[in-house]
């Protein structure tokens, strides 16, 4: 038995019949293969995102810099708008192609490429200047994210048979969690208190590296040549996305529930300042929220990827629960004695918010590549990031609440978020 077969069974507890629903008999003998290679690439795409977060790393860089806090502020909305806005005209080109797998791994390519530019910025530039062609970068890169989106639900629908998805998204998450957990271990420990230029060097250069190996991973998988059938313009495309709204109720749905249960990775800017407040701590260090990071994704990955094989229907309405939890939790943080109002205490719920993400990320992804049909995956997929990337322009807006009101109205804003999300998860249906 060849190794990759063996791992492919450990992971995904599999006996020798192998069942390979919802994929076609050719693909079915290449499925460890694959599994593998797609694991091997997602934990390096996994670590390089880490390492040029736009939520955590690139915000660091920029304050060393010297840049206008105003580009910081532009980073997590270029990256969501530049990654789901245009997916719904770049389907309609990709289902023209048999072979989907090119479109991730030259996107990989062209990231490894923006990362570099990057790091050009920070080695010739300083201030504003940097900062302009670091965040102008990270929307090029945002947007090669989007076309890869695309590709990688629809390869790995192809590739991968329905009831081991799950499985291989927690496989790459867990693998890059680890990856990143050391990775966070050199910064807190080696690289802690330094701003030095070769540090940064290092912290950038890694990345860039990383996504090319990525691609090349996602490169070498075996994918059998396709339908290419119905293929529309980018305007017909646009047209039967909005009759598919229309239409299909439950797709309608899926979409709400999972634009309202954004309300997680929403709430972790404001978990951390509420935190600073009470706590007086810095909660600012690289290493130490990389750390967490890491810790996230391999501890809670295993766990939600069997539970969104068995119904990524119910793990959404889990998840939107634990996130209401966990808000309640960090707003009850200040009724403790203030003996025990310390960032050893805090931290945890910072990690399960972060964990609880790792949940909804995963109970959506696997809900659309088994909900969609195979000859409009595409479609379906960029619909529905596209629809999300317009919720995450309105939703930019969403610290006012805070602002006008109080960061504890945020947070009761975000729980009836969760809890209108839980309702709609309710109400899809089973795949």
């Amino acid at each position: 038995m060849k190794t990759q077969e063996q791992i492919y069974r450990w992971i995904t507890d599999e006996g020798e019949e192998r069942v390979c629903e919802a994929i076609s008999e050719d693909q079915c003998e290449e499925v460890p293969g694959n599994f593998l290679k797609n694991s091997l690439s997602g934990f390096s795409s996994k670590l390089a995102e880490q390492l040029v977060s736009p939520g955590v790393t690139l915000p660091w860089i920029l304050s060393v810099l010297g840049a206008s806090s105003g580009f910081a502020g532009l980073l997590v909305p270029l990256k969501n708008a530049g990654s789901l806005l245009p997916q719904l005209l770049v389907s309609a080109k990709i289902r023209a192609f048999a072979k989907r797998k090119n479109f991730w791994a030259y996107s990989a390519f062209f990231q490894s490429i923006m990362v570099a530019c990057m790091l050009i910025a920070f080695l010739l530039f300083e201030g504003d200047k940097a900062a302009l062609i670091i965040v102008s970068a990270l929307f090029l890169f945002s947007i090669a994210s989007g076309v890869a989106s695309v590709s990688f639900k629809d390869v790995m629908a192809k590739t991968i048979p329905k009831g081991r998805r799950g499985r291989l998204l927690a496989t790459r998450a867990t693998g890059g969690g680890l990856l990143t957990l050391g990775a966070g271990l050199v910064l807190y420990f080696f690289m802690s208190g330094r701003y030095s230029e070769q540090s940064i060097l290092i912290l950038i250069a890694s990345a860039s590296v990383l996504w090319f190996i990525s691609g090349a991973f996602f490169w070498s998988i075996n994918e059998k040549a396709g339908a290419t059938e119905g293929g529309r313009s980018p305007i017909e495309e646009l047209s039967k996305g909005i009759e598919l709204l229309k239409e299909n109720t439950n797709l309608r749905n899926f979409i709400i529930s999972r634009a309202l249960l954004m309300a997680i990775p929403l709430a972790q800017p404001f978990f951390i300042l509420y935190g600073k407040r009470l706590t007086d701590a810095d909660l600012s260090g690289l290493g130490l929220l990389v750390i967490a990071s890491g810790i996230a994704g391999f501890i809670s990955s295993p766990f939600w990827g069997k539970f969104a094989d068995r119904s990524s229907r119910k793990l959404m309405m889990v998840v939107a629960f634990l996130g209401i939890l966990n808000i309640a939790l960090v707003m009850g943080f200040s009724l403790v004695a203030n003996e025990y109002q310390t960032i050893a205490v805090f931290a945890p719920l910072i990690l399960l918010n972060m964990m609880i993400h790792g949940g909804a990320r995963l109970s959506r992804k696997t809900y659309l590549a088994d909900f969609a049909p195979e000859d409009e995956r595409p479609l379906y997929i960029s619909l529905s990031n596209t629809c999300i990337g317009l919720f995450t322009v309105v939703a930019a807006g969403i610290g006012f609440i805070a602002e006008l009101f109080s960061i504890q109205a945020l947070f009761v804003f975000l729980m009836m978020m969760l809890i209108a999300s839980m309702a709609y998860s309710f109400s899809l249906k089973e795949v």
